[in-house]
């Protein structure tokens, strides 16, 4: 049999042996594989025993690839576009400890709290908290100062009346005025009616007088049964005569400037009242007018034991002349 048949399954060596063929197939003795042979001999994988019983290192194969995965021995390819999300982009960074964690290992996300707003002055900037607390400021000291000076204006008289009470009147009068006769020592214990009449030129060219209006008596009919009367039904009239009492004498003169500017108040009251009346009729115009008061004491209870007259007093003033549309003149007729 021909040695080198292929049929025969054997190899000569060398020296005309036969060496038996391993799991990869036989080698030659002098280390190179057959034709048809595996690369590794009777040894085993992984190397080749020569002719002189050494082993040799295999050559580098070109066979399968390295065991390790891609990532350890190659860098990813550059990524041209933006990543696609999806579940293997968040595992992938998960993986290598750089990217988000996925929503099964995220923490849950805490509610965030409400914060309260300064509100009011505090919302303010600086500058305009400086000016909100310099009006503030203003306003105690004003407010201060009125209480002050009306407080003054009620007292009894002290030194500080007495060397500034040209200046306590001048801001108490008329508008802040004060008096006790609501309450002790000297309550207001009398009725008192204020009536007017006026001289009127009619239509005709006529010159008459009209009767008396009690100006008073209007008022308490317009009060009563109203749960909300008006300022001017209840004091109007009222503390104007009061202001003509207080600044004139018992002979009617006026005692200072207040007393003509009490005059001036009780004449526009007058024409108000008579044109509402309709006192000069159709066409007529009010050419003068006059003032009268009637006054009655309260009668004491009668476990009292006082006495008190129950005749009135009345007071008649002069004429006072006044223009058609209203307007008081100088002097008096």
């Amino acid at each position: 049999m021909d040695a080198y048949d292929t049929g025969s399954g054997a190899r000569q060596g060398s020296g005309g042996r036969e060496h038996p063929a391993g799991p990869g197939g036989g080698g030659t003795g002098d280390g190179t594989g057959g034709a048809s042979g595996s690369p590794e001999g009777a040894a085993g994988p992984g190397a080749v025993r020569g002719a002189s019983g050494e082993t040799a290192e295999p050559p580098p194969a070109s066979g399968p690839a390295d065991p390790r995965s891609p990532s350890e021995t190659a860098e990813p390819p550059p990524v041209s576009g933006p990543a696609e999300p999806g579940p293997s982009a968040g595992t992938a960074e998960s993986a290598s400890g750089t990217g988000p964690a996925t929503a099964a290992t995220a923490e849950p996300v805490k509610p965030v709290m409400p914060v309260d707003l300064p509100t009011g002055v505090a919302a303010l900037s600086p500058r305009y908290q400086v000016g909100a607390l310099v009006a503030l400021a203003v306003v105690a000291a004003a407010v201060c100062a009125h209480l002050g000076l009306v407080f003054l204006h009620v007292a009894p008289s002290n030194t500080l009346t007495k060397q500034h009470g040209a200046a306590v009147d001048e801001w108490v009068f008329p508008e802040f005025e004060q008096n006790w006769k609501l309450f002790a020592p000297n309550p207001l214990q009398q009725n008192i009616s204020v009536q007017v009449r006026a001289e009127v030129s009619t239509a005709d060219g006529e010159i008459r007088t009209t009767g008396w209006y009690d100006l008073s008596a209007e008022d308490g009919r317009a009060i009563d049964g109203n749960p909300v009367p008006s300022h001017t039904q209840q004091n109007e009239l009222r503390r104007a005569w009061d202001f003509f009492v207080a600044t004139h004498d018992s002979d009617d003169r006026a005692v200072g400037l207040r007393g003509t500017l009490s005059e001036s108040y009780l004449r526009r009251i007058a024409v108000l009242r008579l044109e509402r009346n309709d006192a000069a009729g159709p066409g007529g115009v009010v050419e003068r007018v006059q003032y009268r008061s009637r006054t009655t004491n309260v009668e004491p209870p009668s476990w009292s034991g006082e006495k008190v007259s129950d005749r009135p007093t009345v007071r008649e003033l002069p004429w006072w002349t006044v223009s058609g549309s209203g307007d008081p003149r100088e002097g008096a007729a």
